[in-house]
């Protein structure tokens, strides 16, 4: 059995079934009091949607830490207090917890975008009538940029709508379950025939401006930006600039239809301020970070904790580690 003391929850532990009975629980999930030393804490399972601060706050006083294990599938509120993290302390993400919540968003942007649901919904509002002739996902070509398990996901659920095809980048070129994975160089060449492109990467140092001017140039006119990923990937001078948005900032109302639209679940900065010119900009639809939040999440949350809990248990190696200490 691995030399545990106490483990930190951010779900109440009575409402996990399963967990290993041998070990000690604390509730604590962002709160400004801790439930206990934190230097006791071997096994650290991050507050979920709480922020950076909230989340590497207690770290640095978790001396008898081993592992981290975070509700999100990045790692990137936790990535600066790494290094000092005690040497050999494991990370581990949540893998697979939010696959199919955030794949359904994305397929959910895509389609209310392509077909105007928004203006629908404004229309009601004013209870005017207002048809129109919108664009379909069946026959467009659609290129997904980080082909995880989200990625993957995200797949699965465009096949049905008998899209034209699916290309996929990740950081390195493989073979996917559903055909070739090009590499983040490849971007270039595949940009200009993409109708739709559905950003599904984690943030990091390569990712991060990823969606610059440069690469939104590269789009064809009148394509979908879909980002379901993190906000730091997109830089958003440079979408409002191809989406309107930057003449509805200069003229404090919506302006004219840019050359691209955009579906965001994820912002930079985030929250989005309420003065920001992006949720003027024409074209472009905004959910605030919802992509995992969902009813599927507490039982798959839950699955998750208490198969690495078990796993730590009997010393047997953990899933999902990415990066170690």
């Amino acid at each position: 059995m691995a030399d545990a003391t106490e483990i930190w929850l951010p779900l109440a532990p009575g409402s996990v079934e399963g967990l290993p009975d041998s070990l000690t629980y604390r509730h604590w999930d962002g709160e400004d009091e801790y439930p206990a030393d934190p230097a006791n804490c071997a096994v650290y399972v991050v507050p979920y949607m709480k922020g950076a601060e909230i989340a590497v706050r207690p770290l640095e006083q978790m001396r008898g830490l081993r592992v981290v294990q975070t509700l999100t599938a990045g790692i990137d509120h936790i990535a600066s207090a790494i290094p000092r993290l005690p040497a050999g302390t494991r990370v581990c993400n949540a893998r697979g917890v939010h696959d199919a919540s955030t794949a359904e968003l994305a397929l959910a942007l895509t389609l209310a975008s392509l077909r105007h649901l928004p203006e629908s919904v404004q229309a009601q509002g004013r209870g005017e009538w207002a048809p129109g002739v919108h664009q379909a996902l069946a026959d467009k070509s659609v290129l997904i940029v980080g082909y995880g398990s989200i990625g993957t996901a995200v797949e699965e659920r465009l096949l049905p709508f008998e899209v034209a095809a699916v290309h996929r980048v990740a950081r390195s070129a493989r073979t996917g379950p559903h055909g070739p994975v090009h590499a983040l160089a490849d971007l270039g060449t595949l940009l200009p025939s993409a109708d739709v492109v559905i950003l599904t990467a984690p943030l990091t140092e390569e990712t991060r401006g990823l969606v610059d001017a440069r690469f939104l140039s590269r789009m064809r006119d009148g394509a979908l930006l879909v980002n379901v990923a993190r906000g730091a990937i997109v830089d958003t001078g440079a979408l409002l600039a191809e989406t309107g948005g930057a003449a509805a900032a200069a003229g404090g109302a919506h302006g004219a239809q840019g050359r691209l639209r955009a579906a965001l679940d994820v912002t930079d900065p985030e929250p989005l301020p309420a003065s920001h010119p992006l949720w003027r900009a024409p074209g472009v639809l905004i959910t605030p970070h919802v992509g995992g939040a969902t009813s599927a999440f507490p039982p798959r949350a839950g699955r998750l904790l208490r198969e690495q809990l078990k796993r730590w248990v009997a010393g047997e190696e953990l899933e999902h580690v990415v990066d170690v200490a």
